[in-house]
């Protein structure tokens, strides 16, 4: 006897509603289930998943949040239980820490993205590396740790090779479609 025998039996024929509850129900489970057993500790984070957009969140011991794209690839470090360098090649991470959350740092091939409590996005492409302050102070520089800016809240730097970069104040549609890409 099939599944769908079986359930048809348990309910009876007749009875479409109850067999619609009990699938909604199952269905409810089911998410819950996945959702309870998504988040897994990761370089002294626990990592859990987000929908709309889809993202991958990292919670921190030391109050570090790192939110990156679905399709990014984060190389993350831990230095006594807490990330102190997170490396990645590309797409975006959106980084929270909180004033008194230790020595933090971004490195991708373009640039270095060094925090001492703020809110920031790092975006990388095959281009160049973005950095976008959303509030608090960040310091980028090249990767290879030369030509240093501060940026602050509403500034952000476009670190390519060979190019120069200076904090500019970024316009509101820029700076909210990046936002937007973390449900922002």
């Amino acid at each position: 006897m099939s599944k769908l025998d079986r359930t048809t039996l348990y309910f009876g024929t007749g009875d479409l509603r109850k067999m619609l509850r009990f699938l909604s129900l199952a269905s409810l489970m089911v998410a819950v289930s996945i959702s309870a057993g998504s988040a897994q500790n990761f370089a002294g984070c626990v990592e859990s998943q987000a929908v709309d957009p889809p993202r991958t969140i990292y919670q921190c011991a030391n109050g570090l949040v790192l939110e990156s794209e679905a399709a990014a690839a984060l190389e993350i470090n831990a230095g006594a239980g807490s990330p102190q360098v997170v490396r990645m090649e590309n797409d975006a991470v959106l980084i929270q820490l909180p004033p008194g959350g230790g020595a933090f740092e971004i490195r991708t091939p373009h640039a270095i993205a060094a925090v001492r409590g703020t809110e920031y996005i790092v975006d990388v492409t095959l281009e160049q590396t973005s950095v976008f302050v959303v509030r608090g102070k960040v310091a980028v520089s090249r990767a290879n740790g030369s030509e240093t800016v501060l940026l602050t809240q509403g500034e952000g730097a476009d670190v390519a090779p060979g190019v120069p970069f200076a904090p500019v104040r970024w316009g509101v549609p820029r700076a909210e479609a990046l936002l937007a890409r973390f449900g922002r």
